[in-house]
């Protein structure tokens, strides 16, 4: 979506969730910068940047979601001024934006923080330059690819992030006339060219939803067809589901979920980055973990305070001890429902599946985090059986 702000073509994405939290925030925040949005129930969206009227991206809208950072590339390639608000989104652990501010000043840029925000200048334009990121980084790849497709010269992005979204995106650009090389391998090389023009292009399957499903129907058995998913991106964890004896099957349709009549055997996990195994489902894969034969053990790499849901499952009887950034999961007969909060987007979700399989009720609070990634989550799982219901409002 933020690479609408590169044309002032009108730039048309498919296959989007348009109900979900984080695709709201992102459509406010590019309607206050001038982009006209509009979101079809197909699934079509249509996004026209023909003007930039405001390239201030401010603090109420940005903290909300840390992925409102990937404005601030767009912006300054194409209007040479982006003012950005530091960001929020889920707390769970240190996020800094240096990696973005360093790689735009590779390319020319001129940037200050001023009373939390990020002000950027290139009246001149961007330049090709070259910059390593100190840590793979997500969005900063994604960030700096965008701003280099309107640089003057050749950018190369070493140590970049090989996230299969990462790839998506220089697909949807290079659609749009960008020239991009290496776009999922470590080092990606940009061609600026002085302009961009619309495109129309399909979004990836959502492999994080895809894998949340694949975890429920581990915890709760039974049989998934999930339609339209792809195996491609997910080898790290249908490896570990397979080794713990359930079934996976690609088709024609989809992807086929099965898991026999006996419960699953623990596991260890390391998260890592793509195509190690992903953070984003560690949360859902501990709650798993809780359901097991065994004993299983997540280590987390990537973010310092990605066990917030640990105190949580345990309120419903999970057995877990936590050391440093490693956690030790023994398997329960059974969970127990019980009234918990959920403390980010993944937490929350992985609370949903306990209580899938917990006795009793279980009430998951603050749902605010799970409308951001979960799009008619209530709806879906109902449809499979789950006794599911939103209540007081929410």
């Amino acid at each position: 979506m933020c690479a609408s702000l590169l044309t002032e073509d009108t730039l048309q994405l498919g296959n989007m969730p348009v109900t979900l939290g984080d695709m709201r925030t992102s459509a406010v925040l590019l309607k206050h910068i001038g982009v006209s949005v509009l979101q079809r129930a197909d699934g079509m969206v249509l996004l026209q940047a023909r003007d930039i009227a405001n390239p201030v991206a401010p603090y109420d809208l940005v903290r909300k979601m840390r992925a409102s950072i990937l404005v601030l590339g767009p912006l300054l390639a194409r209007n040479g001024y982006a003012e950005v608000s530091l960001p929020g989104g889920c707390a769970i652990g240190t996020r800094p934006v240096d990696f973005h501010i360093e790689g735009l000043k590779a390319m020319g840029a001129e940037i200050d923080i001023d009373a939390g925000y990020i002000k950027a200048r290139a009246e001149g334009g961007l330049t090709g330059g070259t910059y390593r990121f100190p840590k793979v980084s997500h969005t900063g790849t994604e960030n700096l690819m965008m701003a280099a497709t309107l640089a003057k010269g050749e950018t190369v992005l070493e140590n970049c992030a090989r996230e299969p979204e990462v790839a998506d995106l220089a697909q949807c650009l290079i659609k749009m006339g960008a020239k991009i090389e290496g776009a999922g391998s470590e080092t990606i090389r940009v061609q600026g060219v002085p302009s961009l023009h619309g495109a129309s292009h399909d979004v990836i399957p959502d492999r994080i939803e895809t894998g949340t499903w694949m975890i429920a129907a581990g915890m709760t058995g039974g049989k998934l067809l999930l339609k339209n998913a792809s195996l491609r991106d997910l080898t790290a964890l249908t490896t570990l589901l397979r080794a713990a004896d359930m079934h996976i099957e690609e088709t024609s349709e989809g992807i086929t979920v099965t898991r026999n009549g006996m419960r699953l055997s623990g596991m260890d996990i390391m998260t890592e980055p793509h195509p190690g195994f992903p953070t984003d489902l560690q949360a859902q894969m501990m709650a798993l973990l809780c359901t097991c034969e065994g004993a299983g053990m997540i280590t987390e790499t990537i973010w310092e305070n990605r066990f917030m849901h640990v105190p949580e499952l345990c309120r419903m009887g999970a057995n877990i001890t936590v050391h440093g950034s490693s956690a030790i999961i023994r398997g329960v007969p059974k969970l127990k429902g019980a009234e918990v909060m959920a403390t980010d987007l993944r937490a929350s979700v992985a609370l949903v599946l306990a209580g899938l399989v917990a006795d009793g009720v279980t009430v998951v609070n603050r749902i605010y985090h799970l409308d951001r990634g979960y799009e008619r989550i209530v709806e879906k799982l109902g449809n499979c059986g789950a006794k599911i219901e939103r209540v007081g409002g929410n």
